[in-house]
């Protein structure tokens, strides 16, 4: 049996170092705790940008400022940021993955990608996948990515791969996956709520993997007061969580949480995943490639070409 966790926890809202902090400091917890696997949820680091929800596209001086905020506090991969993280995940022996907004400093470095960032148990970085489609208002922020993370990296627990929120309802991103052999899926996410967690269950069944799922725990006392201004009076949570964590059969094995912070752990045993096989495997005997034809160009998308 292993353990692994998914922490729903609150960043420091656009505060990239401090942020890295609580994360380290929560890989060592769970670490401690006996985890092998610690997710964190989509772009934790630097917190994600609810204003695309709250703020009208034609606010072009709000939007400015804030983006150039969350520019400022995006990650550099590779970056300090992203060795401190590595560090804590050597340190405590445990693979991580955590989402990210990342700045793509291999061209123009104004552009940000909603990325979901792989480190193994010895502090490397594994791949990293970057969103493929950001969600409506998101694309105030995040650019598309590119289909080069799109795979499941092998670690000492397994293979180890997953999606960003609503990219999970892609039906050929969640097959390719399949495809790659995942064990461990996760599923970083800004969602929550009863239908969330029946797409959770639903791909567990469907891939016959664990499923985490992985949300903020966020106040809006915990925003700037100029953005926290924007939201209706009254309100406490900008997001509640509702992380879980579901076995191959359906199952919820740890959650939904909502409404406070908290590591949710499990115990998986992946011969129980390899077996579920036996009578569905999308990507298996349960396949047709005679009559379906799925290919996936992970050619980067580069901006600058230099020779």
């Amino acid at each position: 049996m292993t353990r692994i966790a998914a922490v729903q926890a609150s960043p420091v809202f656009l505060d990239r170092d401090a942020t890295v902090g609580r994360v380290c400091a929560r890989i060592a917890e769970a670490g401690a705790a006996g985890a092998k696997l610690v997710v964190f949820p989509e772009s934790f680091v630097p917190g994600y940008p609810d204003w695309v929800w709250t703020v009208p596209a034609g606010r072009g001086a709000i939007l400015g400022a804030l983006h150039a905020k969350l520019l400022a506090n995006a990650v550099s991969i590779p970056s300090d940021a992203t060795r401190r993280i590595g560090e804590a995940a050597r340190e405590a022996g445990v693979v991580v993955a955590v989402g990210v907004t990342e700045r793509n400093d291999e061209a123009s470095g104004g552009t940000l990608y909603n990325t979901l960032l792989f480190f193994d148990d010895h502090g490397e970085i594994l791949g990293r996948h970057r969103k493929l489609v950001p969600t409506g208002g998101e694309r105030l922020v995040w650019a598309p990515g590119d289909a080069v993370g799109l795979r499941a990296y092998d670690t000492s627990i397994g293979r180890v791969g997953g999606l960003i929120c609503w990219e999970n309802y892609m039906p050929l991103a969640r097959y390719a996956l399949y495809a790659a052999g995942v064990e461990i899926y996760v599923a970083p996410t800004w969602d929550h709520g009863e239908v969330w967690l029946a797409t959770l269950r639903h791909i567990a069944r469907e891939g016959r993997a664990f499923v985490v799922g992985c949300s903020m725990a966020m106040r809006l006392d915990e925003m700037p007061a100029d953005l926290a201004s924007l939201y209706p009076p009254g309100r406490e949570w900008i997001n509640p969580g509702g992380s879980a964590i579901v076995a191959p059969d359906g199952k919820v094995l740890a959650g939904p949480i909502d409404c406070r912070e908290e590591i949710l752990y499990a115990e998986v045993d992946l011969d129980a995943a390899r077996g579920a096989k036996w009578d569905l495997d999308t990507a298996g005997h349960y396949a047709r490639p005679d009559i379906f034809d799925l290919r996936v160009d992970r050619t980067p998308r580069r901006l600058l070409n230099d020779k």
